[in-house]
């Protein structure tokens, strides 16, 4: 049990490695666009011919300041994806595009509650009786303050949902909305509920925090000490700002008479004085014991984590660690910004962030002790460290014993971190498995080392998957498939030699046909094709290529003949079927019959003469084709629409008598992307015959695609029903265009 949360532990922790790159940049970006366009900075030395409004350095440090505000603004959500594509076992991007909507979803629905219980008033504001700081702007949407670890729920939450559902198979009238397109639906509705639950869950959190101030304040130096745990304990959870807020700009963290004003607030009380200070011996470490250690812990103490975790990483692996650690060291020591260190090492190894709590809460507590009274505008890092520390003079500001301190903190903080590394094995960065660095091995390393696991794996695979076996070598084998995709009823394959494929044996796996454009070959199976493609490209990339071929060479020929003899078998079946039929001279009369109305106004035609192989050889279903002369597609019945292709060029649409149909606009009209389609009704909408489905561009259409020619198709259609065209040429849309018969069995 004990590996198995390690292990999740640190999956998690590598799917953190890709938003945390982007940290440091961002907070140079913050750090040095926050400190140079303060105010009180730019007034206390003198630089408003340099730095004051309107100037271009101004400008320049205002953009550097908002870019790096969007990214930590939005960490929350940046998280969700960074861990929804990690934990993603495959087909990721489906991942990464479901944990965007569950993040909106869980985010939209706390804003409702929040509004139905009249914290948020009718006119956007808060009411007066929520804590200041619970409430905030999340991607434009008001609703709890729950920071990074807001995303954590999602991200986590939407993988587990992910890799549980994105090979589901659902019963055929549902069938399109199978395999991943299932993740994004199932993630909306877990996490309407997830928001509705964390706005009754959260706020006691909050309450809870903001309840501990009082404690601090009255504690004297023991209450720095707990300021300080409780505040970087609170780093992930994105409740640190609820927390010391309140000691910064309130009387919660103090008041003093400055310059004959009462000042209320630690931060308020410093940059008061800072105004004052030709009056003043020396700021006051009591309105500065909530930051003044951020310095010893930020410039020192982390950069010692961060030297310990690059000596304990694989001398293999240096080199990429220390890229990392370098960057995210330089980011804190300099702005202050702390995320990208902790983040490293906060999931992967919880016990290393316990130390770096209680470390940092002592290092508050000790500056408070030794009367440091530095302040700062953002955060503990060089920049305010300078600006007022080191320019107010020591005399002030007592600056130079946190170098002292500094450096016993970086030593405690090296061995410490060290120590804990290589005791406890902590994958840190550097010191991951090899088996998710496979890349820097050769492949003749590879097969060496793992020849036998590798052929059992292939076996068991090909085993368990015999379709995916039995597709693949239809297609001429693993090395001659280039490329994997599909639309929505179609496999979409690019191989390298088209001869070597063998439609015979892809037939036998279902296909309802094959067709064949130049190296591209496109297999027929319906809506349930986003599974098999998953299995296929699962499959592919377990088997080796060593053991395809060899298979391949045994039983691809066996395989093909015996398909083409099942084949031919069930060809003459059916001719003899139908030459009885035509010998007894019987003609039944249908039981029931039931009319399907063109949805266009344009020419009918048999749905043979369609300029696709694939419709024209009714492989995805019988009915008839309409070239339209008017861009307008309406209901063809009473009905539902079942689903709406990503790309608008065709929808899915089921009569009230429960006839299932595909109104497929054009030829290849997938590749436009959604381009001359402007669709008008959504999934699950109920309308009447003759509404309007989707209004065309016809003259963009038919400059743009093979052909503007319209399969409307029955595709679920029974052993005993059969189509019947009733008008083939001009039609006006809402007239009868072919019938559906139902016979006896």
């Amino acid at each position: 049990m004990k590996d198995k949360i390690f292990g999740v532990l640190q999956r998690v922790g590598r799917s953190f490695m890709l938003p945390i790159a982007i940290l440091p940049v961002a907070g140079l970006l913050l750090g040095l666009g926050s400190s140079f366009t303060n105010t009180t900075t730019i007034e206390t030395y003198g630089l408003q011919w340099l730095l004051g409004d309107k100037t271009i350095l101004h400008a320049l440090l205002v953009i550097m300041n908002a870019v790096g505000s969007a990214i930590f603004d939005n960490l929350p959500l940046i998280f969700a994806v960074g861990v929804a594509i990690g934990m993603a076992k495959k087909e990721k991007e489906v991942s990464a595009l479901s944990a965007v909507i569950a993040y909106f979803v869980m985010n939209v629905s706390i804003n409702a509650m929040l509004k139905i219980s009249g914290k948020i008033l009718a006119d956007g504001s808060i009411a007066k009786d929520v804590l200041d700081g619970t409430i905030t702007s999340v991607c434009g949407i008001q609703s709890l303050q729950m920071g990074v670890f807001g995303g954590i729920i999602v991200g986590l939450g939407v993988a587990a949902l992910h890799n549980r559902f994105y090979k589901i198979e659902l019963p055929n009238a549902l069938s399109f909305f199978g395999g991943t397109r299932f993740v994004p639906i199932i993630s909306t509705v877990v996490y309407l509920f997830v928001g509705i639950l964390m706005y009754f869950i959260w706020p006691t959190v909050q309450n809870g925090i903001y309840a501990l101030g009082g404690v601090v304040t009255g504690t004297g130096y023991f209450g720095t000490l707990l300021f300080g745990i409780i505040k970087r304990a609170l780093i992930p959870f994105g409740l640190h700002h609820v927390f010391y807020m309140p000691f910064w700009q309130t009387a919660v963290g103090g008041t003093m008479e400055v310059a004959g004003h009462m000042v209320e607030g630690g931060q308020n009380i410093f940059f008061a004085q800072l105004a004052d200070s030709a009056n003043i011996a020396h700021f006051s470490a009591d309105a500065t014991r909530y930051f003044s250690g951020e310095f010893i812990f930020m410039i020192f103490g982390l950069p010692g984590a961060a030297l310990a975790m690059y000596k304990c990483a694989k001398p293999e692996k240096k080199k990429q660690a220390g890229s990392l650690l370098l960057s995210a060291t330089l980011a804190c020591m300099f702005t202050g910004i702390t995320e990208p260190l902790e983040f490293s090492f906060l999931f992967v190894a919880p016990a290393l962030f316990a130390v770096q709590v209680v470390l940092a809460g002592s290092a508050y507590m000790i500056a408070h002790i030794l009367n440091i009274a530095v302040g700062l505008t953002f955060s503990g890092g060089l920049l305010d460290f300078f600006l007022f520390g080191i320019l107010q003079g020591n005399a002030k500001t007592s600056w130079l014993l946190v170098i002292p301190v500094g450096i016993v903190y970086f030593l405690l903080y090296y061995f410490i971190f060290s120590f804990l590394i290589k005791k406890f094995d902590f994958k840190t960065p550097g010191r991951e498995d090899d088996d998710t660095e496979t890349k820097l091995y050769t492949k003749a390393d590879v097969n060496a080392r793992k020849a036998a696991k590798d052929t059992k794996a292939s076996d068991d695979k090909a085993a368990v998957d015999e379709l995916s076996q039995t597709i693949s070598r239809g297609l001429g084998g693993k090395a001659n498939i280039s490329d994997v995709d599909c639309c929505a009823t179609r496999l979409r394959i690019t191989v390298i030699d088209p001869d070597k494929v063998n439609d015979a044996l892809l037939k036998s796996t279902g296909a309802s046909g094959v067709v064949h454009k130049g190296q591209g070959v496109q297999i027929i199976y319906g809506p349930r094709v986003t599974v098999i493609k998953s299995d296929l490209e699962d499959y592919l990339s377990s088997v080796t290529e060593e053991h395809f071929e060899d298979d391949a060479a045994e039983n691809n020929t066996a395989g093909a003949d015996e398909a083409k003899n099942e084949n031919a078998a069930s060809d003459k079946a059916q001719e003899s079927d139908v030459k009885a039929e035509k010998e007894a001279g019987d003609v039944k009369e249908p039981t029931s019959t039931v009319i399907i109305s063109s949805p266009m106004t344009g020419i009918a035609a048999d749905l043979s003469t369609a300029p696709d192989e694939a419709f024209a050889g009714k492989m995805m279903g019988d009915g008839a084709v309409v070239t339209p002369e008017e861009g307008v597609v309406v209901a063809p019945e009473d009905g539902t629409v079942l689903f709406v292709f990503d790309t608008k060029h065709a929808l899915g649409f089921t009569t009230d008598s429960g006839i299932g149909m595909i109104i497929h606009v054009g030829i290849d009209t997938v590749k436009l992307e959604g381009k001359g389609f402007d669709v008008q009704v959504e999934a699950g909408q109920h309308v009447n015959k003759g509404d309007v489905l989707m209004k065309l561009d016809l003259d963009y259409l038919k400059a743009n695609a093979p052909s503007v020619t319209t399969p409307v198709i029955c595709t679920e259609l029974k052993d005993n029903q059969k189509i019947r065209l009733i008008t083939d040429g001009a039609i006006k849309a809402g007239e009868p265009l072919y019938a559906v018969d139902t016979y006896e069995k």
